[in-house]
């Protein structure tokens, strides 16, 4: 017995997603500047497949009583692709890396790239008044050094 139908079918169909799927389909072709980063898109790929068919007998066929096994047959396959983009990875000089995502969905996305810059604004104002402390703990030790007993 012979191969049936449905085999060629699915056979299709599969060669196709398999000349569809490459490692460049989810980390994209890297991109480089002109100031030396480089920016790797970064995408969500889904693939998707169905193949069906059936063996159907004719009218004549069924009136006729004949035992004939070949029967017209009817099919169909398909495939398809969902490529959704969600982020960029930048390599920027001094090798920092930084995960920039396409949609910010979250609070907590939005506060987790507010705390480095609030970082970094902090930081100044806590050694600021760490000097302050000093120069008011110095000074008070100066002058309790002048006073006389």
């Amino acid at each position: 017995m012979g191969a049936h139908p449905i085999d060629e079918l699915m056979k299709t169909a599969m060669e196709s997603i398999r000349d569809m799927v490459d490692v460049n389909t989810i980390v994209g072709d890297a991109v480089q500047t002109a100031d030396d980063t480089v920016i790797i898109p970064v995408s969500r790929v889904a693939f998707g497949f169905a193949a069906g068919g059936g063996d159907y007998q004719g009218q004549s066929d069924s009136r006729s009583g004949s035992d004939n096994s070949s029967f017209p047959f009817a099919g169909g396959s398909g495939a398809g692709v969902t490529i959704h983009p969600v982020a960029f990875l930048v390599v920027g000089k001094n090798n920092t890396i930084k995960l920039l995502p396409v949609e910010h969905n979250t609070t907590i996305d939005r506060i987790m790239d507010f705390i480095p810059s609030m970082i970094d604004k902090i930081s100044p104002l806590i050694a600021n008044k760490k000097e302050e402390e000093e120069i008011n703990k110095n000074s008070k030790e100066e002058k309790k050094q002048q006073e006389p007993f």
